[in-house]
Order: structure tokens, then C-alpha cells, then sequence
């Protein structure tokens, strides 16, 4: 049975849409999901499903949460092989060490038509990104809150997106690979 990681969009950040992670993943034990555990507050959940069409398990979870709570949030599903290939990928190996200023964004779409003049304007020196299909690297060594590329990002790529630290990434990954 496939491994599937969740990442949930603008989940208890702020004060805002909160959700207690007990309570998410006894919704989504309800919905059929099999092994599922989170990682903190933010809406990084590991699981195992029967179901491997991605898009109707994001809806599926998104409509679930609307109808128990008063939103309804964006849900990016990457299978298990592709968030590690996402990984891999990375462009900036050398930050690594640096977990918590390396950022990888998850785009639900491929954007049509990036503001990449845009990107570049807004670009600190310090900092480098790349832009690899339905992915976002950003390498911010002063700090994401202090990034204004991080910030506007999504507008200049015109699609929804979610990010997360390195430091994160590797935890999900430890959770699903112990997933077998």
C-alpha cells in the first residue's frame, strides 16, 4: 500500500484555522487512511491509502475539513517516492546544513506564466532560488521572515503554494520511509 505525505496549507499558523493534530488524524483515520502520524502544529501528516489518485484524496481531506471546521484548506499530496525525489533534487546541497534558512515550496500547479523579473527584483543578494516545475528552492541565509522573496513568491508565481523548512522536509521523510 503507497506512502503518502499531506501537507496542509495555513494550518494553525497565526492563531488562526486551528486544528488539534489528534483531531486531524482521527478525521482522516474516519476517511480510511491507514498509519497516520503528524509532525507538529503546522499540517505535516505521513499515511497509507489504498488510493493513489492524489487529487481526489486532496479533495476528499479538504471537503472532510470544511465540513468539521470553518475552512477549507488547500491539501498537497505527494507520494512517497516523489517528495523524496523532491528532496534529492534539491539545487543548493550545501545549505543543507543550514535546515532552517533552505526552504522547498510545493506549487499545485505548474505555473503557466512565473514573474521571474519579478523573482529577480525582489531577490536578496544573500539569498538564491530555483524554480524546477512544481517546485520552489529558496535558500534565504538571513532568515524567511526577513525574505521579501519568500513573501511574494506565490503572487509571482501565480500559483497556491506551501513550503517547508529542510529541517521539516527531513522529519516528514524519516516518518514515511519508516513507512516501508
Amino acid at each position: 500500500m503507497p506512502t503518502y505525505i499531506a501537507l496542509f496549507r495555513g494550518i494553525n499558523v497565526g492563531g488562526r484555522h486551528r486544528i488539534k493534530m489528534a483531531d486531524l488524524r482521527s478525521l482522516l483515520e474516519d476517511l480510511g487512511l491507514e498509519d497516520v502520524n503528524s509532525y507538529i502544529q503546522s499540517g505535516n501528516v505521513v499515511f497509507r491509502s489504498k488510493k493513489v489518485d492524489t487529487s481526489e484524496l486532496s479533495e476528499q481531506i479538504s471537503a472532510a475539513i470544511a465540513e468539521n471546521y470553518d475552512f477549507k484548506p488547500n491539501v498537497f499530496i505527494l507520494e512517497k517516492k516523489k517528495f523524496i525525489r523532491a528532496m534529492e533534487a534539491n539545487p543548493f546541497p550545501d545549505a543543507e546544513s543550514d535546515d532552517r534558512r533552505l526552504h522547498l515550496t510545493f506549487l499545485e500547479a505548474e505555473p503557466e506564466n512565473p514573474d521571474m523579473d519579478g523573482l529577480r527584483e525582489v531577490k536578496k543578494e544573500s539569498e538564491e532560488y530555483e524554480l524546477k516545475g512544481q517546485k520552489f528552492y529558496l535558500y534565504a541565509p538571513e532568515g524567511i521572515g526577513r525574505s521579501k522573496l519568500a513573501n511574494k513568491a506565490e503572487k509571482l508565481l501565480g500559483v497556491s503554494t506551501t513550503s517547508r523548512n529542510w529541517r521539516t522536509m527531513g522529519k516528514i521523510r524519516e516518518m514515511a520511509e519508516e513507512l516501508m
